[in-house]
Parts: structure tokens; sequence; C-alpha cells
């Protein structure tokens, strides 16, 4: 959902007038929810075995925008760009953007010309892997550069998404830092995992407003309260407003910055399955008041 003002109209003025006095308030200084959104990734298993039917449950549990990944089947699962937007648009479904799996320059701007021609806003980079030095992710950068732009001329924007590793310091710098300086910031988004920002020990308010409009998007899962012990084969994460987030905080600080798309993306499933917390964190989100 877009934010508004509340000078949009004299018709929405007068809605607002009979409105409860949150609604009100939240129209008049144009904080509105985001867009419930949820990476398809959290769903594998099921988008694997019977993607229509995942999408027609996430569409029903009041999702609207999704992100899709590399997928063995590829990011449209199957299908073509236009049939997969199609299925998705039936359940009421936006796929803003999606994560790529590795590939060469001229394979990524056949994916962005794809991507493009469906109305997707943005190819996102998931994953580059702990580097020995601190020079790789100087590659990195130039190599986003590079991708930033073809998005461009395709009229989508690219983004990163660091994980735990670009928070942990390489030849005495932290990598995350090096690739936000090294980027051009009319080329390059970053979209901000706020459960490794919060677990590596880093400030995620602190990183959202020093480096305003590069956060542009997030994934969201909360931080168990008692972590699990170290070496532990699952990550210490829960669904929201069960940890130690505020993320009420975490939005209202994001799209006072510039982030725009919010998309839940749980890895830990303690007694439910990935689509029961799918639904517990749809209702979270219904539930969550900005103002």
């Amino acid at each position: 959902m877009n934010r508004r003002t509340f000078l949009y109209s004299s018709g929405l003025l007068a809605a607002a007038a009979s409105a409860p006095s949150s609604a009100m308030a939240a129209t008049i200084i144009g904080r509105t929810k985001p867009a419930p959104g949820i990476q398809l990734y959290m769903v594998k298993e099921d988008m694997e075995r019977d993607p229509i039917g995942t999408l027609k449950k996430l569409g029903a549990m009041g999702y609207t925008q999704i992100e899709s990944y590399g997928s063995d089947k590829g990011i449209f699962w199957g299908k073509t760009n236009t049939e997969f937007k199609k299925i998705a648009t039936g359940f009421g479904l936006n796929l803003v953007s999606t994560h790529y799996n590795p590939c060469t320059l001229p394979e990524f701007d056949k994916l962005a010309a794809q991507a493009a021609e469906i109305g997707m806003k943005y190819l996102v980079c998931p994953w580059l892997g702990p580097q020995k030095t601190i020079d790789t992710f100087k590659t990195f950068a130039d190599d986003f550069n590079k991708r930033g732009a073809i998005c461009k001329k395709h009229g989508l924007r690219f983004g990163y998404h660091p994980h735990d590793y670009p928070y942990k310091p390489v030849n005495g710098q932290l990598p995350i830092d090096v690739l936000l300086a090294g980027t051009d910031k009319q080329l390059v988004d970053f979209q901000m995992d706020v459960y490794y920002t919060v677990t590596e020990g880093a400030d995620p308010y602190a990183y959202i407003t020093k480096h305003k409009g590069r956060f542009k998007l997030a994934h969201m899962r909360d931080v168990l309260r008692k972590r699990l012990p170290a070496g532990s084969t699952e990550e210490s994460a829960c669904d929201l407003g069960e940890g130690i987030i505020d993320f009420k905080k975490f939005i209202r600080t994001g799209q006072d910055n510039g982030m725009r798309y919010f998309f839940v993306e749980q890895s830990r499933f303690f007694h439910e399955t990935p689509l029961q917390s799918a639904q517990k964190n749809a209702v979270y989100l219904k539930g969550l008041k900005l103002v």
C-alpha cells in the first residue's frame, strides 16, 4: 500500500472525519501500513509441490505482495513471465521483486527485460558468501553498479540482500559499509534482513537513518528472546511479535527513510508448518498499529 497524504482528496478527508481517531491520525500524517508481503522461499516446499495452490492460500491470508526466488523451476515457476503474473494477480498478489541465481551480465539483462515486461520493481542479489579479503567486496560493488545500470535501462531497480557475514569485520572493515560506500545510490538499493542486522549486533535504525534512501526493501522475522545455543542447526528466529524486535518502530523508521517493501520471511518453524507461520505473521501484520 503506498503512503498517502491527507490532501489526497476532499472525499478522503470526509471519510477520515468519521473514522476512529487512530485511523484519522494515520491519514492526517500520511502514516499507512505497508502492503503485506512475503518471500516465497519461506514456503518453498509448498511452492515446489503446488505453486498455484500455494499462491492461492497466501492471497487468502491477506498478503498482497510477493517476492520470488531462483527455484529449480525458475523465478516464474515453470510459467512464462506473463503467465505467472496473471496467476498471481488472480489471487490478489503483486510480484514486486525476486531474488535471482548467479548469472552472467547478458543473462541478467535478459532476466531484467522479462521482469520489466510484467511491471516488477526489483531484482535482488541474495547471496555473496563470506570472503577472505575486503577487496573482494569492492569487486562485488563494481558488479552491482553494472547490474544496477542494466536494471535502470529496463526501468527496474537493483538490490542486494545482506545476510550475517556483511556485518562481520574483514581486514578491519565491515563488508556492508564497503558495499554501501562503493555502490552508486542511483543504481543500487539494499534489502535489510532485520534479523541478521540485530543478531550480528548492529543497529538497524542507525543504518536506515544514516543511509537514508538506500534500504528500500526489508525481510522481517523476529529474534528469540532467549537465543538458541551457539552451534545450533536452526537460527534463533521466531514469528513476528514473539521476540525482541519492535516492528512498529522498524516499519515507521523504514518508511520515514525511504523503505517501501516489507516481506515476511521466516526461517525456523517451531511446532508449525511454513504455511501456518505465514498465516500467523499475516494476522500479526493486520493487527499492527503504526500510530
